[in-house]
């Protein structure tokens, strides 16, 4: 098997220290210089190690001041199942629900934008075409926990009640609800996770730090004809959220 990158071996010491109590939730580490010498590394080797115990919730970094051990902080689990899906009932508030957690959001929707390349393309739509698109920062506790651009076809709900997801009578009821009280029905989504880091701009909403790690996942709602009614980048903390996938078996 090759030889584990310095970094990594660095991390799992420092992760060790952790573990065994000789550092606490709260203590200040010590130098990058020290922690080299002591571990036969160079300093970049030291800050690349903290950088991904940072990303991983493990550590923090204070500017001007150092590094520091993080304080526990309980991941919040996210199921992604068909079972989410409730009538009159937001999918998001579900989710918290199960783990007894007060799930809200904040959001804004702006009418009629144009599709850029990646998004029309998800849609089936002619790059251009006028969508919907929404922002959301979802809270547990008063926290935030996701981040969601929504996009939607504005010629499939343009007149309707459900034009604006977060208005009127259905407001907040979630894409396959809404969908459903315009007469067209939502039979499956596809959701495409991958890790990444966040933004400067995600971070900052998500209270994380820059380049952390994150889980991106492209979902995009179908109709019952096949035709892609919604499609959301979804942006999930990896350090605060832990996501499952529930896979239904039909017998």
């Amino acid at each position: 098997m090759p030889e584990q990158p310095p970094y990594l071996r660095i991390a799992d010491e420092l992760r060790r220290r952790i573990a065994e109590h000789v550092w606490e939730p709260g203590d200040r580490l010590p130098s990058r210089a020290q922690i080299g010498q002591e571990c036969g590394v160079g300093e970049n080797v030291v800050r690349r190690a903290q950088e991904l115990l940072i990303s991983h919730g493990v550590l923090e970094g204070r500017a001007g001041s150092g590094t520091y051990v993080a304080a526990p902080r309980q991941r919040v689990r996210v199921v992604r199942s068909s079972a989410r899906e409730h009538p009159a009932e937001s999918p998001f508030r579900t989710d918290m629900q199960a783990v007894g957690k007060q799930g809200d959001w904040e959001s804004r929707t702006d009418a009629k934008v144009s599709a850029p390349a990646n998004i029309a393309a998800r849609l089936g739509i002619g790059e251009g075409e006028l969508c919907v698109r929404t922002t959301y920062e979802f809270l547990a506790d008063g926290k935030p926990v996701q981040l969601s651009t929504s996009w939607e076809p504005y010629d499939l709900t343009a007149g309707t009640l459900v034009v604006l997801p977060e208005g009127g009578l259905h407001a907040g009821a979630g894409v396959v609800n809404r969908m459903a009280a315009i007469g067209v029905p939502v039979s499956h989504a596809v959701e495409q996770p991958e890790p990444r880091t966040a933004t400067a701009e995600e971070a900052s909403l998500l209270g994380i730090q820059k380049a952390a790690l994150v889980t991106h996942i492209r979902r995009t709602y179908y109709s019952d004809q096949g035709r892609p009614v919604e499609t959301a980048d979804i942006v999930v903390p990896v350090a605060h959220c832990e996501i499952v996938y529930e896979i239904p078996i039909n017998r």
